[in-house]
């Protein structure tokens, strides 16, 4: 990214197009679907793109009436090779922004720079924190109060790149990566589609390493985990 500051998606006349790739269940993309259902959400999907044939994310899409397309990534001879194909059905389709929505493949340099600054991507964890897998086993062993989920804009280096927005999700001591998990996909359902709206309306700036959102407010309380009982603050 140059430290210059850029408008990623300019405000279009019609809807945003989305790319949207997936490789499995779903529950993201079935975020998108609805948020792009109402009559006054920016932006529509024009393909959903697979690298797996049983994902069950392309029956939602298809269930939407939303095209879709597979490419499976072990019938190419390379992962360039791939991505290019990859690259040119989103192109056909008129992707004005491709979507990262549980894609479990890493994508190479070329299609990142393809896409540079069209190309976003939702992680569980408050990046930079916990980035790869096993994220939510992996915050559990930290000790750590609070984790959450980023939706970011896509780089060369894996779970890198400006953050758009972060939602935070309090730890519990009761918590298994499950229950933990499921909290964390409820923030994300709710970021996702609160990104992609942003950049519809042009709202959204890359400058240098961090983003700039036009008419966004920040949270002015601090986030306290665990929070004090009232006899705790009394004593203070």
């Amino acid at each position: 990214m140059s430290g210059k500051a850029s408008n990623p998606a300019t405000r279009l006349p019609s809807r945003l197009n989305l790319g949207v790739l997936v490789s499995g269940r779903g529950s993201t993309l079935q975020a998108l679907i609805d948020a792009c259902a109402a009559p006054d959400y920016p932006a529509r999907i024009v393909l959903v793109l697979s690298n797996v044939a049983s994902a069950a994310a392309l029956e939602r899409a298809a269930k939407a009436g939303i095209a879709t397309a597979v490419l499976e990534h072990k019938t190419f001879p390379s992962r360039e090779v791939f991505d290019e194909a990859m690259r040119a059905r989103l192109v056909a389709a008129g992707a004005d922004l491709v979507c990262l929505a549980g894609f479990m493949r890493l994508l190479s340099p070329a299609f990142v720079e393809a896409f540079a600054g069209r190309l976003i991507n939702i992680h569980p964890s408050l990046l930079p924190a916990f980035p790869g897998l096993h994220v939510h086993e992996n915050v559990l062993a930290s000790g750590v109060r609070f984790t959450g989920c980023s939706v970011h804009f896509v780089s060369a280096e894996m779970d890198a790149g400006p953050i758009i927005v972060q939602a935070a999700v309090p730890v519990d001591p009761s918590d298994t990566a499950e229950s933990l998990g499921a909290r964390v996909i409820g923030a994300e359902h709710q970021c996702y589609p609160l990104a992609v709206r942003w950049i519809a309306e042009g709202r959204v700036r890359i400058n240098g390493v961090r983003v700039e959102v036009d008419g966004a407010a920040a949270a002015a309380a601090p986030l306290i985990n665990p929070q004090p009982t009232s006899s705790i603050s009394a004593k203070k």
